[in-house]
């Protein structure tokens, strides 16, 4: 059983919280990031640091709230203090990436290049032709923005050749063994 519910958040200097009633406000340097709470589920803030409660019987339901809760405002507090961010990388031959204004051109073997635009909470950075920068306050985001350009040539197992995550690791299938 997972105790991460009962874990204390403690907040950075420089990370304000307001709660009213279900809807919490966290403000940091970042950004601001505002999420409604469960009401199964009690916040505690105490100084610089804050606690979740559960409210009712401690059933299956209240359990998964009781840890979804605590993660989630701790990555709130994570995302506007310090932000998250995922890099990928394109693999193959001919495969390359640029930024033009708001729209991330990719030219990953296709006859024409894929155009994709890029939300505006998120930050996105091509350092060089071949990799590129997501970041953002906000966990989900760019992780489904990440997934987004990466579903769009995932890496094939025979050579490997796609668009991957920085530190992925594609385990090759053998080709055919002619007879």
């Amino acid at each position: 059983m997972s105790r991460i519910g009962y874990r204390t958040v403690v907040l950075p200097t420089d990370v304000e919280v307001k709660q009213d009633g279900n809807n919490v406000t966290v403000k940091g340097p970042k950004g601001e990031m505002t999420a409604e709470f469960s009401d199964m589920i009690a916040m505690n803030i105490e100084g610089n640091e804050v606690n979740f409660e559960p409210t009712g019987k401690y059933d299956n339901k209240m359990r998964s709230m009781h840890g979804t809760s605590r993660a989630n405002f701790n990555n709130m507090v994570q995302g506007v203090s310090e932000g998250f961010g995922k890099n990928l990388k394109l693999v193959g031959v001919g495969y390359r990436t640029q930024l033009k204004g708001n729209v991330l051109e990719l030219n990953v073997g296709y006859s024409n290049p894929v155009n994709v635009n890029v939300p505006e909470d998120l930050k996105v950075e091509v350092p060089d032709t071949t990799s590129i920068k997501i970041s953002g306050i906000n966990k989900q985001h760019v992780g489904d923005f990440a997934a987004k350009i990466r579903g769009i040539r995932s890496p094939e197992p025979y050579k490997g050749k796609g668009i991957r995550y920085e530190n992925e690791h594609i385990v090759l299938k053998e080709g055919k063994t002619g007879k």
